[in-house]
């Protein structure tokens, strides 16, 4: 009898292992077809600049913290996100000209303080000045991908012009830059630790 048990034990915890593999397996494979299937909304670089708007949003509040409360520990850590930040966006922004560089992260941290602010609004009933809040947060993070991207003036100036720095021109509008929604990285400027 205790053969029995044990026999069929483990057939019951061989099917139960077999079926977890299926699941796994199953599961992998429907992954892969989707991940096939369709294009993500947002590259890794566009994830990565989210993360960084955050990290940007992680200094302010360990910058204050810090100052509320007298502890310098604070700034131990604000240091290290801010590293951290530098590293993650030199990523994206290789090299720049100009002020290419605060200008995007700004760019980041406006976007990010208009979203929480339309979070706020919007939770709070205020739909219309939260959707106004949001419009203009998406256009400045927009902005961000125009400036660190071959699409800015991309009728006014070529590729061989944009690759030696010659960027001028007008800026094509809002509807325009809706049209030409193909973003190519472009290398940019750094920012030191």
């Amino acid at each position: 009898m205790i053969d029995d048990n044990v026999d069929k034990k483990t057939e019951a915890e061989k099917a139960r292992s077999m079926v977890t593999e299926l699941d796994v397996n199953e599961l992998i494979d429907k992954t892969e077809k989707v991940t096939k299937q369709r294009e993500m909304d947002l590259s890794t670089d566009a994830d990565l600049s989210i993360g960084i708007m955050n990290l940007i949003n992680l200094e302010e509040h360990l910058f204050f913290t810090a100052e509320e409360t007298g502890k310098d520990e604070y700034f131990d850590l604000l240091k290290e996100v801010r590293k951290m930040r530098i590293e993650l966006l030199e990523k994206i922004i290789k090299e720049s000209e100009g002020e290419v560089w605060c200008i995007s992260k700004h760019l980041l941290t406006a976007s990010m303080r208009f979203m929480e602010t339309g979070t706020k609004l919007l939770g709070e009933g205020n739909n219309e000045e939260a959707k106004s809040l949001f419009e203009k947060s998406y256009r400045l993070y927009l902005l961000f991908w125009e400036i660190n991207s071959r699409t800015i003036y991309p009728r006014i100036v070529s590729e061989e012009e944009a690759d030696k720095g010659k960027l001028e021109g007008k800026a094509p509008t809002q509807e325009e830059n809706q049209k030409n929604e193909k973003i190519v990285f472009v290398p940019v400027c750094k920012e030191s630790l």
